[in-house]
């Protein structure tokens, strides 16, 4: 993510200052043993240090689909990464090598857990890109842009484009028990939905019978109905209710 799109200059300068005091703390650790108990101690005071760091970027990615705490428990992954590997002779900036370690973490948990169902690997990023791509160039051109122009920045195809589009819809499944809107006294979803109906069997064959009776002879047609109507009247002695439902077939 650009800088431009986390937001203004100025509060990053100020988190930057915020955290300068651990860039001694960095020096410190070089000096020592790794893995000795001094190590550790020095260790776990950074991590600890830039906590708030982490549950800030946090933050950022509430509100789509993922619990708050399992967000915290990785972008606090992704800061143990980057303590372990910043280099403070390579820069004094922890904080600018930080927050992109941190987000990447908290991407790839969403790229690769956070999917209700199984989508190819490049559709999941090509999905992410989308996103980025469709916030950017929104603010750029004052509307949604088109499949063309996502295809054109992204420089890929058209029917990729449409692909992760629809793989989208998997990242986020609706239960049948849910509420079938966002009114909470309506009935369930699984309530709202049709049952099998054992009457469609009939519609077919009805529907395949109709073009081969209109073909017959019209004596060859009668000669038909009326065997029909006697096979109507022997079952209703028999079952009223099987003979009411060939009844309403002959007449549909």
């Amino acid at each position: 993510m650009t800088a431009s799109a986390d937001g203004p200059s100025r509060p990053r300068r100020r988190s930057t200052d915020e955290y300068r005091d651990v860039i001694p703390v960095f020096e410190e650790l070089r000096t020592l043993e790794p893995h000795s108990p001094e190590y550790e101690r020095v260790r776990t005071a950074l991590i600890t240090r830039c906590l708030p760091l982490a549950e800030h970027i946090a933050r950022r990615f509430d509100g789509r689909g993922e619990a708050h705490d399992d967000l915290v428990q990785v972008a606090r992954l992704g800061l143990v990464n980057a303590v372990d590997r910043f280099d403070s002779t390579r820069g004094s900036d922890f904080v600018s090598f930080a927050v992109p370690t941190v987000m990447g973490e908290v991407r790839r948990h969403f790229r690769d857990t956070g999917w209700a169902l199984r989508v190819p690997r490049r559709m999941k990023e090509l999905h992410f890109q989308l996103g980025q791509a469709i916030s950017e160039l929104s603010q750029q051109l004052g509307h949604a842009p088109t499949v063309d122009e996502l295809a054109e920045t992204l420089g890929i195809e058209r029917e990729e484009v449409a692909q992760a589009l629809i793989a989208g819809n998997a990242y986020q499944t609706v239960s049948v028990d849910g509420a079938a809107s966002n009114h909470t006294d309506d009935l369930p979803l699984v309530e709202t939905l049709g049952d099998y109906d054992a009457a469609l069997e009939n519609v077919e064959n009805h529907e395949a019978l109709r073009p081969l009776l209109d073909k017959l002879p019209e004596r060859e047609r009668t000669v038909l109905m009326s065997r029909l109507t006697e096979t109507v009247l022997r079952i209703r002695s028999n079952s009223p209710r099987r003979a009411l439902n060939v009844s309403r077939s002959l007449v549909a």
